[in-house]
């Protein structure tokens, strides 16, 4: 058996790809061990003596069909589980992902000025704080803060309007006392 080291280098050079995806025709092995040049190597390629091989195919249905299942929630039981709880999804990332959540509602309130900046604050803490688990939870809580400082301003208002009443009241009937003592020393002047 000839040796075809050189023209297995040759043709891979040749045809660009490595020494094992070159096939040589075995029926035509003196024409090819005769061949010493990548001139001939090239003659040979196109007569077809020398080709190189397909690559191999590495199919990913199966991959993609398992996938596919998982994210139905098929094969992720105990039994599937190598990771802890924490190494397979961190409680840091739900952390961070709740909050950022909260904190771009908050935001988004303030910017439509549904919420002034002293209630964004104190919103602001208290989901820093863990107060709120979910967005529905903070949007109710916003919702009670605003009906209770809303109720507070009209209670509020109504004081200082039952206030004004009074003062108003209380001013006529002082500025009445004092038209009846002046008509009553007025009176008593004129009988002298």
């Amino acid at each position: 058996m000839v040796s075809l080291k050189l023209q297995k280098r040759l043709a891979a050079s040749v045809l660009n790809c490595g020494a094992r995806k070159i096939w040589m025709d075995p029926n035509e092995i003196n024409e090819i061990s005769s061949a010493n040049s990548r001139q001939n190597i090239r003659k040979l390629v196109k007569d077809g003596f020398v080709i190189r091989k397909p690559t191999k195919i590495h199919s990913r249905a199966r991959t993609c069909r398992e996938q596919a299942a998982k994210r139905l929630g098929r094969h992720t039981g105990y039994g599937k589980r190598r990771g802890t709880r924490e190494a397979r999804l961190p409680t840091k990332v739900l952390w961070l992902r709740r909050h950022r959540v909260l904190r771009r509602l908050l935001k988004k309130y303030r910017d439509a000025k549904k919420i002034d900046k002293h209630m964004y604050h104190s919103m602001y803490l208290k989901c820093k704080g863990n107060v709120f688990k979910n967005k529905r939870v903070l949007m109710e809580a916003i919702h009670k803060a605003k009906a209770e400082k809303a109720r507070e301003k009209s209670l509020a208002d109504q004081f200082e309007a039952r206030r004004a009443k009074n003062k108003a009241t209380r001013t006529r009937k002082i500025a009445r006392r004092e038209d009846r003592i002046a008509a009553g020393i007025a009176g008593l002047v004129q009988e002298k």
